[in-house]
């Protein structure tokens, strides 16, 4: 069975999308290989943030990996600065991609322009190198990643080519995954942008009481068309709804539309509301019950320990092939 890798930025609090988009995913994959589920904590000093925010959240995420079904028998679960490999490949992966390569990344690109020029910071610029050097630490070949990560995935597996004609099959070739339904959830507030930690109103966050998540849905953005279906372009609001609905029932775009046919956005929502709320209800008590147990360092060290044995090896095998390891 192939490496399976992927990981959350602890820069904010999760939201609704992070849960269906990624958490619930990692459950399922964890069946299917070794897999390696990391807490980008190193990626996260990219941007500002308080260190106990930082901290924090960090450990918010694992409480999360656990109360959702990951087992960490199966999946290794750790904190990215617990395995110096990942800054030590970064410096030497960083000689192989270039930057115009860089200068083109979408996400650097969005963020950047928002920020004075004097204020953006290298690691902001250098973010893809360090995630590179994340991705083919672990021999990983499938990498579950939301759409916004993809690009970042694919210059991973320029970089692999790139190093690998020059120095023999020294890297694993790495291919993104994306879960077919729930990969971005969006904002309901505003349908066209994605759920990302940073719209209180649009944002259904993990921490919400059950209350405030059905009042956030039932003030959800909808449009005049009145009719409940799937059409992203001229309905984003109620297919963002469909979406979240489909990703927690299992149920089809098809068996929504049928359900809901004659029916109003009111019946719509609340049923929605009801499919989120008795999601996360039980996802919630099991998150306080992991964070008053204390396991959560034990995993992070046990994940740590697992993580950096597979880790030196890549970043051996690196070092000997561009004549830095001699041992």
């Amino acid at each position: 069975m192939d490496n399976i890798l992927s990981g959350i930025k602890p820069t904010g609090q999760l939201t609704l999308g992070n849960y269906i988009g990624a958490i619930k995913n990692f459950v399922k994959v964890q069946n299917e290989g070794e897999t390696f589920l990391f807490i980008a904590d190193l990626h996260a000093l990219t941007l500002p943030i308080e260190p106990n925010v930082l901290h924090d959240n960090s450990r918010d995420i694992a409480a999360y990996y656990l109360a959702a079904g990951l087992d960490p028998k199966k999946a290794n679960i750790f904190l990215q600065s617990d395995v110096p490999a990942h800054s030590e490949l970064a410096i030497i992966l960083q000689n192989y991609l270039y930057m115009g390569e860089l200068s083109r990344m979408t996400q650097f690109k969005d963020k950047s322009a928002k920020m004075k020029e004097e204020a953006i910071g290298l690691g902001l610029f250098a973010y893809p190198v360090l995630m590179a050097a994340d991705i083919v630490l672990y021999d990983s070949k499938r990498i579950p990643v939301g759409e916004d990560q993809v690009q970042h995935v694919e210059l991973a597996r320029d970089l692999v080519k790139r190093f690998n004609n020059r120095y023999g099959d020294v890297l694993v070739m790495p291919k993104a995954e994306i879960a077919k339904v729930g990969a971005r959830i969006m904002s309901l507030s505003d349908p066209t942008k994605k759920m990302s930690k940073s719209d209180p109103k649009g944002d259904i966050y993990l921490k919400d009481d059950l209350e405030v998540i059905r009042k956030k849905i039932m003030s959800a953005v909808t449009d005049m068309v009145g009719k409940v279906k799937y059409d992203p372009v001229n309905q984003p609001g109620v297919s963002n709804l469909m979406t979240i609905m489909s990703s927690l029932s299992g149920k089809s775009f098809d068996e929504i539309e049928k359900e809901f046919d004659g029916k109003g956005y009111g019946d719509f929502k609340r049923a929605v509301a009801d499919v989120v709320c008795n999601e996360l209800a039980p996802f919630k008590a099991r998150y306080e019950e992991v964070i008053k147990s204390g396991l959560v360092d034990e995993v992070l060290s046990r994940g740590a320990k697992r993580a950096n044995e597979i880790a030196e090896k890549t970043l051996k095998r690196v070092q000997k092939a561009v004549g830095l390891y001699s041992k």
